[in-house]
């Protein structure tokens, strides 16, 4: 099934829709969302994308990160992929769209990233780690304080978006 991106103009005001790799191949400006979800101990869950992903494969990443689809909130795509990626039951989870930025990458492979993400952040008691392997590579808990050491020393270990906010917006990531 083809999946479609919904286009916007820098202010967050959707523009039309495109499928999503073409939107890629042409480096379009189209709405996306990042997730961070944290434990009682504030460790953050991080994903390492699957090896079959067509970009960024075998890199660390927030806890899930997506596109919405036509009508769909920023939660209610949260919660879609947290159950598709992560096999995470999110009807209930409490999510905060805590900010929005814009950002653009370019990968090896020719494609290129422009997307308005929106950050939403979130707590969960536990996780059952029963992930989509075509998604997901493993998974693993850690600190912010572990992030950024590992961030100093092996910057090139997670993705572009991910390099961004966590090195822009750390202090916004918090509960």
């Amino acid at each position: 099934m083809e999946e479609y991106v919904i286009l916007v103009d820098p202010q967050n005001r959707e523009v039309g829709r495109m499928e999503k790799l073409e939107a890629h191949e042409k480096g379009i400006l189209h709405r996306a969302f990042s997730v961070f979800l944290f434990n009682a101990q504030g460790q953050t869950l991080l994903q390492q994308r699957a090896a079959s992903k067509y970009h960024s494969p075998l890199l660390w990443t927030n806890t899930v990160c997506s596109h919405q689809r036509a009508g769909e909130s920023n939660g209610d795509a949260a919660r879609r992929r947290l159950r598709e990626e992560l096999g995470l039951d999110s009807r209930d989870l409490d999510l905060e769209d805590v900010f929005s930025f814009v950002y653009k990458a370019t990968f090896d492979n020719g494609l290129t990233e422009h997307e308005l993400d929106h950050v939403l952040v979130g707590k969960i008691s536990s996780y059952t780690e029963e992930w989509d392997p075509e998604e997901v590579e493993s998974v693993r808990w850690a600190t912010l304080e572990e992030i950024a050491l590992e961030m100093d020393q092996n910057p090139e270990h997670f993705t572009a978006w991910f390099r961004i906010i966590f090195n822009a917006y750390r202090n916004r990531l918090s509960l």
